[in-house]
């Protein structure tokens, strides 16, 4: 081929694709502007809807782009925080949808990017109950039962407040999806994980600020509770989210659960026998725990009986603590245990190992579950809601 016909070939080759039904790139960089230019503007404050919630910080960044003619797709990082309870922005994976039409690039919504969560107000219109220390967001639900939910989670905050010494926020923000499924949405997992629990508790381990705390609630479940049951799972999550930053991998479920327990159930006046029924069944019928409930015991999806014996265990092994070595041995034992092996801990705070520890827990369940302890309150006066390890 010759030089001239080669410059030919460069020049038709365009047209060539385009009469093929091809498009060759635009210039770099240059729609590319456009459309980020179309995503912050539209994205310069929360959308109108969102007007009851005090969002701040409300900003979308555009990580990559992809277009066909002239529609448009953006996927971009929200980040947001709820003021005055937020420590540090939420973070969530968007999909920012657009068309372009005379007067050049416009956003028709976004939703989940793949993969991704929802956020709440994916799923509808959100409503907003405030309380004192609380924040609530519905999906859903009537006015009346998010603002019966934000006075009983305002009951807790205090309650937590006074168990726990350790810093915290002193504020809870609370989401209720409008279904069962509506909630295993927004966390990820399925339904099923999530049946007859009143709620669960999301958010980061460990040290810093955990932006994500929330309590979602299962609507379902919430609803078969008894007010005294309210309260106490309430509290329960409540507790998670005050505790958060001296939680680590490190701490064992049986304490993290327990202790959530303890709180919730210090100030209702329910007896062991009350409180733990499945677990005194197990030891009027001469089943005593070999040990304190293994991480594995708090996992949803098996015997149901068998985790009702491990959250009722856990409970009493903290109520143990508290009641032998003081509550500010428990909360001591708490923080120790996220950052240091469990026997150092033990040893550093009720003077013992998780062995002696063990047996004296085994030792009360027999005083305090057994056939002369259960004749005063009757079998199962009280079963308590179900909760979930903190996700």
């Amino acid at each position: 081929m010759t030089p001239s016909l080669r410059f030919v070939v460069r020049l038709l080759l365009p047209c060539l694709l385009a009469v093929a039904g091809c498009t060759a790139p635009a210039p770099a960089g240059v729609d590319g502007r456009d459309v980020r230019r179309a995503v912050a503007d539209w994205s310069a404050a929360p959308p109108a809807r969102l007007a009851g919630i005090p969002l701040e910080g409300w900003a979308y960044e555009v990580t990559s782009i992809r277009r066909d003619g002239a529609r448009a797709t953006a996927l971009a990082r929200l980040r947001y925080g709820l003021t005055g309870h937020d420590g540090a922005p939420t973070e969530a994976d968007r999909e920012v949808r657009l068309t372009r039409g005379p007067a050049g690039w416009r956003v028709d919504g976004d939703g989940p990017a793949p993969g991704a969560l929802p956020q709440l107000w994916d799923q509808g219109e959100p409503l907003v109950a405030r309380g004192a220390h609380t924040l609530v967001l519905g999906v859903g639900q009537s006015p009346r039962t998010l603002s019966d939910i934000a006075a009983e989670a305002d009951r807790a905050v205090p309650a937590v407040s006074s168990a726990w010494p350790g810093k915290w926020a002193g504020r809870v923000v609370v989401l209720v999806p409008g279904t069962l499924d509506a909630m295993a949405a927004l966390l990820g997992r399925p339904a099923d994980a999530y049946r007859g629990l009143g709620a669960v508790t999301t958010g980061r381990t460990g040290t810093g600020p955990a932006p994500a705390d929330r309590v979602v609630v299962n609507p379902e479940g919430y609803a078969q509770l008894s007010e005294r049951g309210r309260r106490i799972l309430l509290t329960h999550e409540t507790t998670h989210v005050a505790t958060r930053a001296a939680t680590t991998a490190r701490t064992p479920l049986w304490l993290s659960e327990g202790f959530a327990d303890w709180v919730a159930y210090r100030d209702t006046g329910l007896s062991p026998a009350e409180a733990a029924p499945a677990l005194g069944r197990a030891v009027r019928s001469g089943e005593v725990p070999a040990e304190l409930p293994p991480d594995e015991a708090f996992s949803f999806g098996g015997d149901p009986e068998a985790q009702a014996r491990a959250y009722e265990g856990a409970w009493l092994a903290c109520r143990l603590v508290a009641d032998k070595w003081g509550g500010a041995a428990l909360t001591a034992l708490y923080e120790r245990a996220g950052r240091e092996p469990l026997p150092t801990a033990t040893v550093e705070t009720v003077g013992g190992d998780p062995a002696g520890l063990t047996t004296a827990w085994q030792a009360a369940l027999r005083t305090e579950l057994g056939r002369d302890a259960a004749a005063g309150g009757g079998p199962g006066a009280a079963d308590p809601p179900r909760t979930s390890p903190v996700l």
